[in-house]
């Protein structure tokens, strides 16, 4: 069937190349060729899910933790995950042809030492004036210009010819 809009052909170009990745990938390969894994998967998928619609019903509340039930299906999700995680571990890797070509697709991650820098001297710095009052006291000049020793001298005191 061919597809009617640019849309739709892009939609199947991608659902055609998940399929061939699924196709290519080892652990969906173990668990098409293993039955006991996939009723393995399949159950721990079911637990989990009844659980959450128990814990749904009931509400999130303290008193959830005392279900007994909600445990016993919680457990029985645990354990399936466990027993898929285990015979999923024996798959063996992928060759280095097809990592090379992930890797190709993969954006490289920037650095930004410039941006570690900055932070760094921002932490330093903060730490320098909570830790000394010498620093505190100059960045405080600097911004707001240096203090003035103010003298006060009183006008209203006693007179020197001993009158009031």
């Amino acid at each position: 069937m061919p597809a009617s809009t640019p849309a739709a052909a892009n939609f199947n170009d991608k659902l055609l190349e998940a399929a061939e990745n699924a196709r290519s990938n080892p652990y969906i390969q173990k668990l098409i060729e293993d039955e006991q894994l996939r009723d393995n998967a399949i159950t721990a998928l079911k637990s989990a899910r009844k659980a959450f619609d128990r814990a749904s019903k009931k509400g999130w509340d303290k008193e959830l933790a005392k279900d007994k039930k909600l445990r016993r299906e919680v457990e029985d999700a645990l354990s399936g995950i466990r027993e898929t995680k285990a015979g999923l571990a024996d798959v063996p890797k992928k060759s280095k042809a097809s990592k090379a070509s992930k890797a190709k697709h993969q954006t490289k991650r920037k650095r930004r030492p410039l941006r570690k820098l900055i932070f760094l001297a921002i932490i330093g710095g903060t730490i320098a004036m909570l830790a000394s009052e010498d620093v505190r006291k100059q960045v405080l000049d600097a911004l707001f210009g240096a203090e003035e020793e103010f003298q006060y001298s009183s006008t209203t005191g006693t007179s020197a010819n001993g009158s009031s």
